[in-house]
């Protein structure tokens, strides 16, 4: 468990986090392994986790095109989970990777609970907009 909130600690998504708090996140929420190649959300069909990359490499990939990867720190799954969509691409462990899982039904009071992940997370998502938006421009 401590080397959890070790690796939580490290991530800016949580960097501000107090040491009791992040004990706590990583006591709540599962942390995952998938071996290279396993497909973690599938375009189209259900998703409702939230996934942050503890280690290790995930790749998006819509329609057979790979748009982008994501590392340590970054996380995936947010669209579905907030929007009750199903997945709009891929993601696929492009290495060994290892992921804290937070569950739709604790993802909400998570967010609420911690404001500043969340602004974060909206910082990283205006992020990936911006470079969406710069691509087809």
């Amino acid at each position: 468990m401590d080397d959890v909130v070790e690796r939580l600690s490290r991530l800016a998504l949580f960097s501000d986090l107090p040491n009791p708090q992040l004990v706590r996140i990583a006591h709540a929420f599962e942390e995952e392994l998938f071996p290279e190649g396993q497909r973690i959300l599938r375009q189209g069909l259900s998703g409702s986790n939230l996934f942050v990359v503890l280690d290790g490499v995930a790749a998006v990939v819509r329609n057979g095109v790979e748009l982008a990867r994501l590392g340590r720190g970054e996380f995936f799954g947010e669209v579905s989970l907030l929007l009750g969509d199903p997945p709009t691409a891929d993601v696929v462990a492009a290495t060994p990777l290892r992921c804290l899982v937070i569950p739709e039904p604790q993802a909400r009071e998570f967010l609420l609970g911690h404001p500043n992940v969340t602004y974060r997370m909206l910082q990283a998502e205006a992020r990936r907009l911006a470079t969406t938006l710069e691509w087809k421009g």
